[in-house]
């Protein structure tokens, strides 16, 4: 069933946590679009907010290909995303000790290459072992990038951080100079006047580059999860004894699975850098990866529409709770846990577990519910 051909039918065919989820997302687009028009949620700070929910729908998205295709434990996420982060801004940035100035696309590639190189030096010797080895050595690995990037004052500025970091756009024909050139936007009047100026195009240029690397890398990953590669790793997730049995190299396929993932956390924390124009060793704080593995857990284990549902919902809590009229630190721990607890009470396998998204929508449209003529009738030539 197609949206846009059989409307009623696609929603008769969803299942009714999908249902939930999709009167739960008009609701929620509907109260902010209510907060925007009346004042209540600055059209800039809506952008950054939309910002950081797809910067942790990728987070998302490269730790269910490893633990949701594959079944790797990776408790280095904030590694990788620091090492996204400032793998960028020590290229890029004018308070680079290193380097710095080079164009961010440059930037881009040389974290690409770190992340990568990072997760050949982890995944070698750790992916021929149990699961729990790679898990030990990644918690390692997440305190030793953590501490080597507070601590080099000569490499990273320590816990100074990084500061100077350009806009992603810096250096392009056009996008640099563009939210210059467009026209400033008064809606109302007085104090309450909404006001569309160049920080508004910018955070929407910004935004538009998250939503291109998220829709990037969801298609690429819906794709690999239906193809062959991705049931040979959701076969190792299940079984790799069966998956060595049948002759596949399941430390190949591990190996691959990890390395992307990896990449997809750097590039989360390549956006952020360029987003936040500015990057600290508090980046890389345990919390990240905590809130990443929560938002997977929350959107079903091995479902790519579950990681972006689960990344969204955690920007949710997280800015949520600073409208509180108490601290919102401990509300947001608190929101986290009370979800943990009734996700494995009531729907351990999370809110939108891989279904249909593990065979091509095609397969279930064109299959007869009943067959035309029965066997016997075809053998007998008969129709």
């Amino acid at each position: 069933m197609s949206l846009t051909t059989d409307p009623k039918g696609y929603w008769t065919d969803l299942t009714v946590a999908e249902k939930g989820v999709s009167v739960g997302v008009v609701l929620f687009a509907a109260a902010l679009l209510f907060s925007l028009l009346t004042g209540g949620l600055a059209p800039t700070y809506f952008l950054y907010l939309v910002g950081l929910a797809g910067m942790y729908a990728l987070l998302s998205l490269g730790l269910n290909s490893q633990w949701g295709f594959s079944g790797l434990i990776n408790f280095s996420v904030a590694a990788f995303f620091g090492i996204g982060a400032y793998g960028t801004a020590l290229a890029s940035a004018s308070g680079s000790p290193i380097a710095g100035g080079l164009p961010p696309v440059v930037g881009l590639l040389a974290a690409l290459a770190l992340a990568t190189m990072l997760a050949l030096f982890i995944g070698i010797p750790t992916l021929r072992l149990r699961a729990d080895y790679l898990a030990i050595a990644s918690i390692g690995l997440a305190e030793v990038v953590r501490i080597i990037v507070r601590n080099q004052d000569d490499w990273t500025n320590g816990s100074a951080g990084v500061r100077g970091i350009p806009s992603f756009f810096e250096g392009w024909p056009v996008l640099e100079t563009l939210p210059e050139t467009l026209p400033t936007l008064v809606f109302g009047s007085g104090p309450g006047a909404t006001v569309l100026n160049a920080p508004f195009w910018q955070a929407l240029l910004n935004v538009g580059l998250v939503l291109a690397f998220v829709g990037l890398c969801y298609l690429v990953l819906r794709r690999a999860h239906r193809s062959p590669w991705g049931r040979v790793l959701r076969t190792i997730r299940s079984d790799e004894d069966l998956a060595r049995a049948l002759g596949k190299n399941t430390y190949g396929f591990k190996m691959q699975s990890f390395v992307l993932g990896s990449l997809i956390m750097a590039l989360a924390g390549v956006f952020y850098a360029h987003l936040n124009l500015y990057v600290s060793p508090g980046d890389l704080d345990p919390i990240t990866t905590f809130y990443v593995w929560v938002a997977v857990i929350l959107g079903g284990s091995g479902s790519n529409r579950g990681a972006l549902f689960g990344g969204v919902v955690i920007v949710a809590i997280r800015e949520g709770t600073r409208a509180l009229p108490v601290d919102a630190a401990p509300m947001r721990l608190l929101f986290i846990g009370l979800i943990i607890v009734f996700l494995m009470r009531f729907r351990p396998q999370g809110v939108l577990p891989p279904q249909k998204e593990l065979i091509w929508p095609g397969t279930v449209d064109e299959t007869p519910q009943q067959p035309d003529s029965g066997v016997r009738e075809t053998k007998a030539g008969e129709q």
